[in-house]
């Protein structure tokens, strides 16, 4: 899916350019390969011509735009930026997620366009939500004992991210007592001395930066805001963590039997007779969920499938910012997913790549939480038929952490090792599995071009990998299983260029090998090919490369597969 390959896209793009690097690139690439400074971490963000909220607007920015720093204001709360497409303007610090290791002090103080006084961030605030604009005060006399003080004006909010409630703003010199911390630690709960309770940015508390990795991870969910007596010294000072969020709830039963299972991400049925011959009785399309969004809008979508004699898998994602920002987000969009199991939908993935700041919110990746989303789409789907298979959204194969730090992307052995530990596997029928970057044959598990013998290069890497993170508790299904050929088009983008020399001939041997290995397994339930008919998209994100059906409209994929049916 599109999503995926510009995952993959921007993932091979670090190898060229940082080959000391043996990891996939990760989503936050700058166009050409460079590393970008900054993300843009909210619905939309105006870019203005000076750093000023009442300055003229240059252009409004979307969520996941990537920045190039090159300069700042006096205080550091405004970035000079460019986009990828040369647009530069001023954005505010506040709803940016920042490269690791970038010190914003080191850049040059610049007053392009002009420095009138700073104001209150400039962004679009996401459901209302008051934005951050901390800048300093007075200090207030210190409290003794506190693990952490308050070294600028700085708001209180109701969640880890400035997309949350404003609770009240805390003067410099506040005494924290901190009870807890998000996954990325950039943000931190805690109780004031006057007994505010609610998240504070981390990188404004000065006394305890060096405790914030100790600090229990909380997902976002304790109570906040609630006024109580304030606490003794002792208290500040030895403070218990807060009650953590509840538990997801029992899995309800379900019965998903069956054998191994062939099917092909489709764009839609104009060669249904390939897949036919390659044995593929599933077809997977996506659906990108926003709030408020009716299920019976899919019904035709599901009744087409059934009417073609295909099953058919759903593979249902939101945006970040809006699970970010509702609080209700979860039971909105298990209500959803439970609608169109009610409509007929044969299998539901819940979400894709969650290890990714592309598609979970920056600074938030964490796999308790998204455990805490599986087990109420779960609940609902099966309560709502038992026979609709419940996957667990595939991770972005990658292993990118070390670049850029937890608060933009986690290793998926990382990632899916979380989730086993938060009890993933109750509440899923199927471990979703991504594989993409092949080109060796799938039945080796070393000897790969690229040098690194990583294991995400291996269709055995992948298998092994995810089936030892689980204990074998449930089976493996491959959402998306795909090899990607430029034969019948031509040189492929830079970012893409580990690929050039597979042909269409390997690409349908190595697809027959993997299904054939896939089916004998023992551990895999499904294999979605990736894809069947996205043929002729061409471009930075080749995804006609990737059809099994070539340009001339054969599919030499669908006749090797039909030999190992």
């Amino acid at each position: 899916m599109k999503t995926a390959m510009s995952h993959l896209q921007r993932f091979s793009v670090l190898l060229i350019v940082v080959a000391l690097l043996s990891v996939l690139v990760p989503p936050v690439l700058a166009q050409g390969g460079r590393i970008a400074d900054a993300q843009v971490v909210t619905p939309y963000l105006n870019m203005r011509s000076q750093p000023s909220q009442s300055a003229p607007l240059v252009q409004r920015l979307s969520y996941g735009t990537l920045l190039t720093a090159q300069g700042r204001n006096a205080d550091g709360s405004w970035l000079y930026a460019s986009t990828d497409a040369g647009v530069s303007g001023w954005v505010k610090v506040s709803w940016l997620a920042l490269r690791v290791g970038m010190d914003i002090a080191a850049l040059p103080v610049t007053d392009a366009g002009g420095s009138p006084p700073v104001e209150d961030p400039a962004a679009v605030p996401i459901l209302g939500a008051p934005g951050g604009g901390e800048t300093p005060t007075a200090n207030t006399a210190p409290i003794s004992g506190a693990a952490a003080t308050v070294t600028t004006r700085l708001n209180m909010r109701s969640g880890p991210g400035t997309q949350y409630r404003r609770l009240g703003t805390m003067a410099a010199g506040t005494q924290v007592a901190l009870q807890g911390r998000d996954i990325s630690g950039l943000w931190v709960y805690g109780t004031t001395n006057t007994g505010m309770t609610g998240w504070m940015a981390g990188r404004y508390l000065s006394g305890a930066a060096s405790a914030f990795g100790s600090l229990p991870v909380m997902d976002g969910s304790a109570p906040v805001g609630a006024a109580s007596a304030p606490p003794t010294q002792q208290q500040v000072a030895a403070a218990p963590p807060p009650a953590q969020a509840a538990a997801p709830a029992p899995p309800l039963p379900g019965s998903t039997s069956g054998g191994f299972a062939l099917g092909g991400h489709i764009s839609g049925y104009g060669y249904q007779n390939w897949m036919q011959v390659a044995g593929m009785t599933w077809v997977k399309q996506q659906v990108v969920y926003g709030l408020g969004a009716d299920p019976n809008s899919y019904a035709g979508m599901i009744n087409e499938a059934h009417a073609r004699g295909f099953r058919i898998l759903l593979s249902v994602k939101g945006h970040p910012w809006e699970l970010a920002g509702d609080p209700n987000y979860i039971q909105n969009y298990a209500g959803f997913v439970g609608g169109l199991a009610a409509l007929g939908a044969d299998a539901i993935e819940v979400w894709n790549e969650m290890n990714l700041d592309r598609e979970w919110p920056a600074g938030r990746i964490d796999p308790n939480w998204y455990t805490q989303l599986l087990a109420a789409a779960y609940n609902a789907i099966k309560s709502r038929n038992g026979g609709t298979m419940v996957i667990s959204g595939a991770p972005a194969p990658t292993g990118a952490e070390g670049a850029f730090g937890l608060a933009h992307v986690w290793n998926d052995d990382r990632y899916i090792r979380g989730m086993a530990a938060a009890g993933a596997a109750r509440y899923a029928d199927c471990i979703g599995v991504h594989y993409n970057e092949g080109i060796v044959p799938p039945g080796q598990r070393s000897g790969d071009p690229r040098g690194d013998n990583y294991y995400t290069r291996f269709f055995w890497g992948m298998v092994d990998t995810y089936w030892g993170a689980f204990g074998g508790q449930r089976p493996l299904c491959f959402t998306e299983l795909g090899y990607l050929s430029p034969e019948g088009y031509g040189i492929l983008p830079g970012s893409f260029s580990w690929a050039q020399n597979v042909s269409v001939a390997q690409q349908a041997s190595w697809l027959a090998q993997a299904v054939s290995l896939a089916r004998s397994s023992g551990r895999v339930r499904m294999v979605i090919v990736w894809n069947v008919d996205f043929t002729g998209r061409w471009g930075d994100d080749p995804m006609g490369g990737y059809a099994i059906v070539r340009p001339d409209g054969s599919c030499p994929a669908c006749q090797a597969l039909a030999g190992v049916r």
